[in-house]
């Protein structure tokens, strides 16, 4: 028996009894006990949450940035990988398809986690009917850390595969900036048009960026 098992199942009672008190580094010190079953695992907890800057910092860690934290070895890493793949999915698995976008604030709110963590450029399109039901979203294109590659004709071919009448178009700036650029508003204008010969409406292009999400037709773009 080790020393730390009746530290360790106190700690469990305690966030089993007050989750929403724990700080993060003690979310942490709780995850990496199944990473490291016989050793104090709160000094490893700070030195990650010191190097990388917060609990995102540390989740969004590169592996090879991991792997140099002392105490930190490939179970931690993956245990850590996955925590971000489980939450960003527990995201998606809450919107609800059958749930009806009547406007900017919906369409974020429905958008957003699917930029959980974004570290590279990706796109997406909402589909929705004529009444604005979510029809579903589809990933159009992930890419580099500036840019995701996205055709005409996979747009297309998205909206029409899911018989929508009405679409929102979103895609991430990981500068940390949702300001559309000239490029961003130019595409916007012409997916708009290709989409409206065959019967797709675009009904907004918003920008993510951390927290952060920008509508361009709310700032007076015209499409």
């Amino acid at each position: 028996m080790s020393i730390h098992d009746g530290h360790r199942q106190r700690f469990k009672e305690e966030f089993l009894a007050r989750p929403d008190s724990f700080p993060d580094h003690k979310l942490l010190e709780l995850l990496l006990f199944y990473a490291a079953p016989r050793r104090d695992t709160n000094p490893t907890a700070h030195i990650l949450m010191e190097r990388f800057g917060s609990l995102s910092g540390v989740l969004d860690a590169r592996v090879e940035e991991l792997r140099k934290v002392p105490g930190v070895g490939d179970h931690a890493i993956t245990l850590l990988k996955a925590a971000k793949e489980l939450s960003g999915r527990y995201l998606n698995s809450r919107t609800s398809v059958e749930e009806i976008v009547n406007g900017t604030k919906a369409a974020r709110r429905i958008l957003q986690p699917y930029f959980f963590g974004a570290r590279v450029e990706r796109v997406c399109l909402l589909c929705m009917d004529g009444k604005g039901k979510n029809l579903g979203i589809r990933l159009m294109g992930e890419g580099s850390v500036n840019a995701a590659e996205v055709t005409t004709r996979g747009v297309v071919e998205a909206a029409l595969s899911l018989n929508a009448v009405q679409a929102v178009l979103a895609h991430n700036h990981v500068s940390g900036l949702a300001l559309p650029s000239v490029e961003d508003k130019l595409t916007t204008q012409h997916l708009a048009k290709v989409l409206s010969n065959v019967g797709v409406t675009l009904v907004d292009h918003l920008i993510f960026s951390d927290d952060d999400a920008v509508s361009l037709r709310d700032s007076g773009l015209s499409f």
